[in-house]
């Protein structure tokens, strides 16, 4: 058990364990010798257990400050959408023109995937992309090696393909 003291010069409240009552101690604030009591508060732990009344339990952002202000908050009710708050710049007109509008677009087309029935129809697919998407809106075309595990053979065999960056 524990007696609760205060120091008799700077009134610091101290704790100190029941069996050094009556030794003298330094005070740790202001470095007075004192004297324990000993009567004082005696209590069986560092502090006592406070237990408030039902009636005073509330939530803290129940109690705060900021819950007793009243608020009248409206939500807009609008028929059309609303105004936007950061426009976009408009492209120049020149570049609409040019098909600058389109957003860039890549497409891969890889010879692996043109072989039908032993026929090799890497070329064709190529030229009727390319005449589908058309010259205006083509920007580049790569050639890419690949590797990939062919299943016939049970072996990793080295490829080829293009990668066509296009507007669309």
């Amino acid at each position: 058990m524990d007696i609760v003291f205060n120091c008799p010069n700077c009134d610091q409240e101290m704790a100190v364990d029941q069996s050094g009552a009556g030794t003298q101690i330094e005070c740790p604030s202001c470095g007075e010798h004192i004297t324990i009591p000993t009567s004082g508060k005696v209590t069986t732990g560092s502090l006592p257990a406070v237990t408030p009344p039902p009636s005073a339990l509330v939530s803290p952002i129940a109690a705060s400050a900021a819950a007793k202000v009243p608020l009248h908050l409206k939500v807009p009710v609008r028929d059309k959408p609303g105004e936007s708050l950061i426009d976009k710049p408009k492209p120049p007109l020149e570049s609409i023109q040019k098909g600058a509008d389109k957003r860039l677009r890549i497409h891969t087309i890889r010879r692996a995937a043109c072989i039908e029935s032993g026929h090799d129809r890497f070329d064709e697919k190529v030229s009727a992309f390319l005449r589908e998407i058309g010259e205006p809106n083509l920007v580049g075309i790569h050639t890419i090696n690949y590797e990939h595990f062919d299943v016939g053979v049970q072996k990793i065999m080295t490829d080829y393909g293009v990668l066509i960056v296009f507007r669309g």
